[in-house]
């Protein structure tokens, strides 16, 4: 017996199960060639992330830690919302730090069932708190 199922049993069980069942879409970004690269292509890359942020395409996004939290080597990671699988490869594709090939990077579908998020927005001080 295989013990993977397919990824359309999974969108289903989400729904039979009353789980959230948001799919997203994980770009996995790490170096091509040291963080040289990465340095000279960061300027072109927070434009584009701010630019997936500003049209709702982007969920989330940021540089991931190497184990043990103490060091960065050029990793990151960045959350999507897409149509399907091919829209998310474009997505990730027209990055400038793939397309410069400072990054690679592979795309991973992510399904979100459960989990909580807490806002809080203070009116008068423009303070905002993310949990």
């Amino acid at each position: 017996m295989s013990d993977t199922r397919t990824w359309d049993h999974m969108l289903e069980r989400a729904k039979t199960n009353n789980f959230l069942g948001k799919q997203l879409f994980v770009v996995f970004t790490y170096p091509a060639d040291g963080m040289e690269p990465i340095m000279e292509n960061i300027t072109e890359h927070l434009a584009y992330q701010r630019m997936l942020e500003d049209t709702g395409v982007m969920f989330a996004a940021g540089p991931m830690g190497d184990r043990g939290g103490e060091t960065w080597s050029g990793s990151g990671m960045v959350v999507v919302r897409a149509e399907n699988f091919a829209a998310a490869e474009k997505i990730a594709a027209a990055d400038p730090m793939h397309a410069s090939g400072a990054r690679n990077y592979h795309v991973q579908p992510w399904l979100v069932n459960e989990g909580t998020i807490t806002v809080k927005v203070g009116f008068a001080s423009g303070s905002r708190e993310l949990d």
